[in-house]
């Protein structure tokens, strides 16, 4: 990049790979600099060159928080954007898709006034998220297996009571009862799968253990843990995806990017609208807020307050959440926007 670019370059899109990074860099007068295809090991040392506070937007993907963090650090604001709010931007349109046209409309998309980013995570969250996403895939892991071994018995005949401590109950003296029709090689088997079980346990365990830490370490994971509704593992991973719960302007916005808002198709003055949204990207979705029918919980600074909206229970997330909406209406009229929480946390 010659040093004339380099000096005027006011906004660039990246759009990120794993070996290949594409860049398309603007001017002030959106005149377009450069679009060129950059090494991974080479992108850094690009954007070094680049004059400081200028602004380097990426979609939300794997390694956008990691670079985004690097950028910060060279004195660069990166900003990182859902790509669902991206591809709108996109002049050629979804039969147009490749790293430079993507590149270009997340440049474009960078310079709404109005777009909503998403906030950097640091090194903390995201580890703290490494945790909570492998307890969530262990227990796909470990129903998997509890279900493998049941079907296993099933075929010699052998069907137990539902639930997970009925079978950890006789599993042992099953595979030891020689009255049964279990053949030998059937009951190595499953002495393998009951060993799977056990390790998957152990490891279940460790997560755990690590969320029980982070919970006594964090005070806004305390905070959260405290709420009707919400217990150590939701307020972990709450905190750990969301971070500031004060970038939600109110409680709702936070309902909304959890998703328990109904899906608007409204048109010509005529509401429509659907089922939840279910948005929200952290594993909240294996231990929810409390949900039902009936009304909707909007949290404050000091406690929570019972407001009638959107036909839903929200048991909200956090003691750090600012005052709620002033909403007296029922969702209908309410107009609730379910895509910009999604788009402010990736």
């Amino acid at each position: 990049m010659s040093e004339v670019i380099r000096e005027g370059a006011a906004r660039v899109g990246v759009d990120l790979a794993k070996r290949v990074i594409q860049v398309h860099a603007v001017d002030a007068g959106e005149r377009v600099l450069t679009s060129r295809a950059l090494a991974r090991d080479k992108f850094l040392a690009w954007c070094a060159r680049l004059p400081a506070g200028c602004i380097v937007a990426m979609e939300a993907s794997s390694s956008a928080h990691h670079w985004a963090r690097k950028l910060l650090a060279l004195g660069l604001q990166p900003r990182i954007i859902s790509a669902q709010l991206v591809s709108p931007y996109r002049q050629e349109g979804a039969t147009g898709k490749n790293d430079a046209n993507d590149a270009a409309a997340i440049c474009e998309a960078a310079s709404r006034p109005r777009m909503r980013f998403i906030p950097v995570k640091s090194v903390e969250q995201q580890s703290m998220l490494c945790v909570h996403r492998l307890r969530e895939g262990l227990k796909e892991d470990r129903t998997a297996c509890i279900n493998r071994i049941r079907g296993l018995l099933l075929e010699f005949g052998l069907a137990f009571a539902v639930g997970v401590r009925a079978l950890q109950a006789v599993l042992s003296e099953v595979l030891e009862d020689a009255s049964n029709e279990l053949g030998h090689l059937a009951r190595l088997t499953l002495q393998r799968a009951q060993a799977q079980w056990h390790e998957l346990d152990e490891h279940l365990a460790w997560c755990d253990e690590r969320i029980a830490e982070h919970g006594r370490a964090n005070v806004a994971v305390k905070q959260a843990a405290t709420l009707i509704g919400v217990g150590p593992v939701s307020a972990s991973a709450a905190v750990a995806t969301v971070g500031d719960f004060k970038q939600f302007k109110s409680g709702a916005q936070f309902a909304a990017w959890l998703g328990l808002v109904p899906r608007q198709h409204s048109s010509g003055g005529k509401d429509r609208l659907g089922g939840i949204t279910k948005s929200a990207h952290f594993s909240d979705r294996g231990h929810p807020f409390h949900v039902d029918r009936g009304h909707r919980f909007t949290l404050i600074a000091d406690g929570v307050q019972r407001v009638r909206v959107t036909g839903f229970i929200v048991s909200q997330v956090s003691a750090m959440a600012v005052k709620p909406p002033v909403l007296s209406t029922p969702a209908r009229s309410a107009g609730v926007d379910n895509t910009a929480p999604k788009a402010m946390f990736g």
